[in-house]
């Protein structure tokens, strides 16, 4: 089924789209306890997507997994600096191509929240701003001012109005269902004073003048008036609107976090996540969004900050290069079975009945409205729903708890749920589903144990062909301007490029030269503040650099007699995303700029004549571009020590990996710049290595989770590995082109396949049954009970591959994990075999969990636990056709 639905997105992505109804229309609207669909309450459960963060070709695989995941609702903010990169005309195109986005989230099935903002944050440049939005006289972003409000207006009302054309509303058979404005400006509201507070209601009620006919949120904004306020949070539980009247809702549930340049990696475990999202679900929420559930990356100069990672991975569900993430995907997919499981009740009533279960355990308890109370059997007659949540709020120990006449069961940190008031489908605490490892894993810290692994077949060198270009120092096209003063870095590149020169000339005399000589004093170059990253030249040659926001440098510099020429490289790693008057937020150079040591003291450089050259040479000529290739004289010999030679462009061709999967180029090799792959940017690189302490051993899920709880890649460059979409490839001779700004090596530059090796997973007797079966027609009718319906493994591999080799099979009481399993003194005989004959050759293999399967009971009186490992392989590599 998933295959046929990738397969049917993808053929409408290839073709030029009409106006397409995906639903019967319907209205949309909300009471205090949930969206109404059509007048029916929903629980609903949303999954983030940014589509320029993916490739368009990447959109139906992506969305096929998050409808399999069992999400309702895909989320997506507009990326404004994306769609207007100059005022007034307009991208819809590629990546940015919104309207085909929407209609493949309609065409599966699922819903649309857009997030309009249109201050978006997301970790993107300019929080979504476009950076000719600061040059409109008078204008002040985000508070009570004329011009700002007209141009935010005007932004809206433009997307309003394609989505009303393009028919996406859901009262015009469209996915739409629900719109934001603004983004949690209740964080900084209060830095604008009355003017904050106005914006907020001109906001609100410009929002609903738009007519768009679905509800719109404001989230993180108390004070929202008309507005559904919603909550962003790691946890929301016990999060209350403004208003009785309006729903809970979560807009984002943060289920990792994004990645700075130089830090560690953080990790958010699942169970964490699920006991977040069960307690939402559990006291009163009906509409959760996570953030992420794909991350992707940004491409280009798209990333924010400053100085946020290229990947925007976020630990999501769904990789960066569209895998899933297992067994995040896998347990949080059993989560949302038992939730839907629970929505007839969990819709029915307002407000729960509560039942302390201990010091730290509570329930919540949904159940059909009827004169006479709960029975002990959780019955309420004929045709009665009733669904309970268990919580063990408790960090630490588990515990027992006696609920309507039987004893449960509750891990430390976790809820249980029970869709029948009697029986439970899920806990939160307890993975079920399985353990992929990628290939790239194999070179992470966070699986530093994986053994047996061959690079073979999956890596290919760069080491061939490489060429050479070194970009000019300084002034190197006459478009360029002479002025007394500093003037600041956005102001001259409107962010058409990172970098901006501040080129002066300084004079130094006969006096000066004797002056150091006889004092042994050398001269310094003090700069008040810098941002992001500045790098000094002097006469061409490299002095020192400064990385930080607001800086302060102080550098010791060679001088010659006579004319000096000191070229200061600005360059900005992502602009401000976050935080009150954005607008006045900059870059470059700040506060006095001296040159110290001289025979007759300080010299002040600040008002001396600066030229300004915005960008660089291979830039403006886009010597990355397939087509551009003779603007520039190549040299087939690199410099003599790569490591040193700052400011230098290389370029090789390279063929593609074999197969469809996922591409990854590894710059470890490299130091600091930016990446091309024919012709279009793979984003910004750098090789800067994470602290190396501060990872713990283990990561315990136990107890309230934030970004720096469970931290890992210690002593590793931050980012090594970048995302090369596979639509970017042809099968050979695609051209790789770098800027390396510090030195690194060329050689060292290897593509590699990025798809799950190796798949583990391990089922008990005492699990619980797979949730699919609660709604089995014999046991929806009660003919039979769920409590007589065994647990079963279920392991697949990504879409193409097939399940190779079984490398280890036990049923019995097998020890250890995943690649590190072994053999307890319980094991029966025929593990292997039964297990190899039911997944070898196949995507998807199913086993039952029990001693009939295995022909006979190894241990009898000790509860039996199955665990499987299983390597995976394109279906190709080894000749068998994918079914």
């Amino acid at each position: 089924m998933r295959l046929k639905i990738v397969l049917f997105l993808i053929a409408f992505v290839s073709r030029s789209s009409l106006a397409i109804g995906f639903f019967k229309p319907f209205n949309v609207s909300y009471d205090g306890r949930a969206l109404l669909l059509d007048g029916q309450r929903r629980i609903l459960i949303s999954a983030g997507i940014h589509y320029p963060r993916a490739a368009p070709e990447m959109w139906p695989d992506l969305v096929a997994k998050t409808k399999e995941n069992g999400v309702d609702v895909v989320q997506s903010y507009v990326f404004w600096n994306g769609h207007e990169p100059v005022r007034g005309q307009y991208n819809f195109e590629g990546q940015f191509d919104i309207v085909k986005f929407v209609k493949l989230v309609g065409l599966s099935g699922l819903y649309l929240h857009l997030r309009i903002g249109p201050y978006v944050c997301a970790e993107w440049n300019f929080g979504g701003f476009p950076v000719w939005l600061r040059d409109i006289p008078g204008i002040k972003f985000r508070t009570d001012n004329g011009p700002f409000k007209v141009e935010m207006e005007r932004f809206v009302k433009k997307i309003i109005g394609l989505m009303k054309q393009e028919m996406l509303f859901s009262w015009q058979g469209g996915p739409i269902i629900l719109l934001q404005i603004e983004n949690e400006y209740g964080n900084i509201e209060d830095s604008y004073g009355k003017g904050g507070k106005e914006y907020v209601k001109w906001a609100a009620r410009m929002a609903l003048g738009q007519d768009a006919g679905v509800p719109w949120v404001m989230c993180r904004q108390n004070d929202a008036p008309e507005n559904i306020d919603t909550c962003n949070a790691y946890y929301c539980d016990g999060y209350k609107p403004n208003s009785k009247e309006k729903p809970i809702f979560w807009t984002e549930d943060w289920d990792g976090w994004y990645a700075s340049w130089g830090g560690r990696l953080p990790h958010r475990p699942v169970r964490d996540l699920a006991f977040a999202v069960a307690r939402f679900f559990e006291r009163g929420g009906s509409f959760q969004n996570y953030y992420m559930f794909f991350g992707g990356t940004n491409f280009g100069r798209t990333s924010g900050g400053p100085f946020y990672t290229t990947s925007y991975d976020y630990d999501a569900p769904i990789d960066e290069y569209g895998l899933l993430r297992q067994p995040r995907w896998g347990h949080l997919k059993n989560l949302h079975e038992a939730l839907r499981l629970c929505e007839p009740a969990l819709v029915s009533v307002d407000v729960p009945d509560y039942v302390l279960l201990g010091i730290k355990q509570e329930a919540h308890v949904y159940r059909e409205p009827v004169d006479n109370k709960i029975t002990d059997s959780g019955f309420l007659g004929n045709g009665s729903v009733c669904s309970a949540f268990l919580a063990n709020m408790d960090e630490r120990h588990s515990v027992s708890v006696k609920f309507l006449g039987q004893t449960f069961h509750l891990p430390p940190w976790s809820v249980s749920i029970l869709p029948d008031c009697k029986n439970v489908a899920f806990n939160t605490a307890k993975v079920q589903s399985q353990t992929s490892l990628k290939l790239l894993d194999r070179l992470s810290s966070r699986f530093s144990t994986m053994t047996n692994f061959s690079f073979k077949s999956t890596v290919s060198w760069i080491s061939e062909s490489w060429q050479a270009f070194h970009e000019p120092i300084g002034v190197w096209s006459p478009e360029n301007f002479t002025m007394h003063g500093v003037l600041e870095h956005l102001n001259i590149t409107k962010d058409s490029s990172d970098y901006l020169w501040y080129i002066t000339r300084i004079y130094i005399s006969d006096e000066d030269i004797l002056h150091w000589k006889v004092t042994g004093v050398r001269p310094s170059l003090t700069i008040d503040r810098v941002r992001d990253v500045v790098r000094v030249f002097v006469n061409g040659n490299l002095a020192g650099n400064a990385t930080g926001h607001w800086a302060p440098v102080n550098l010791h510099i060679d001088l010659k007699q006579g004319e000096n020429e000191l070229a200061i490289v600005s360059q900005t790693m992502g602009l401000q995303n976050y935080g009150a008057f954005l607008e006045k937020d900059g870059a470059g150079l700040r506060g006095q700029i001296n040159l110290k040591g001289l025979k007759g003291g300080v010299q002040n450089l600040l008002n001396s004549p600066w030229t300004y050259q915005v960008g660089l040479k291979g830039e403006f000529l886009k010597i990355y571009d397939l087509e551009s290739q003779g603007s520039v004289n190549w040299s087939s010999t690199l410099p003599p020590d790569t490591s040193t030679a700052s400011f230098t462009w290389y370029k090789a061709t390279f063929s593609a990996p074999d197969g469809a999967d996922p591409v990854a180029i590894d710059l470890g090799s490299m130091g600091k710049g930016q990446a091309w792959v024919n012709g279009k940017s793979i984003g910004r690189y750098w090789t800067i290595v994470a602290p190396k302490h501060g990872c713990p051993s283990h990561c315990d899920y136990r107890g309230a989770y934030n970004e720096r709880k469970c931290l890992w890649n210690c002593g590793r460059p931050t980012q090594r590995w970048y995302h090369v979409p596979r639509s970017w490839l042809q099968e050979s001779s695609n051209l790789l082109v770098l800027f390396e700004e510090i030195g690194g090596n060329p050689l060292g530059i290897s593509i590699m396949r990025h798809a799950t090796d190796t798949i583990c997973a391990t089922t008990s007797e005492s699990d619980y049954p797979p949730l699919h079966m609660w709604q089995h027609p014999d046991i929806v009718s009660g003919d039979i009970s769920i409590t007589e319906v065994g647990p079963e493994l279920d392991i697949f591999c990504d879409y193409g591959q097939i399940i190779s080799s079984i490398e280890f099979a036990s049923y019995g009481n097998p020890q250890g994990s995943c690649q590190q399993f072994s053999e307890g003194n319980c094991h029966a005989s025929k593990s292997f075999s039964v297990v190899s004959e039911a997944c070898r050759g196949k995507n998807r293999c199913t086993i039952s969990v029990s001693n009939e399967k295995f022909g006979e009971d190894p241990c009898p009186g000790v509860v039996k636990t199955l665990a499987v490992e299983a390597k995976c392989m394109s279906a190709s590599d080894v000749n068998i056709a994918y079914m």
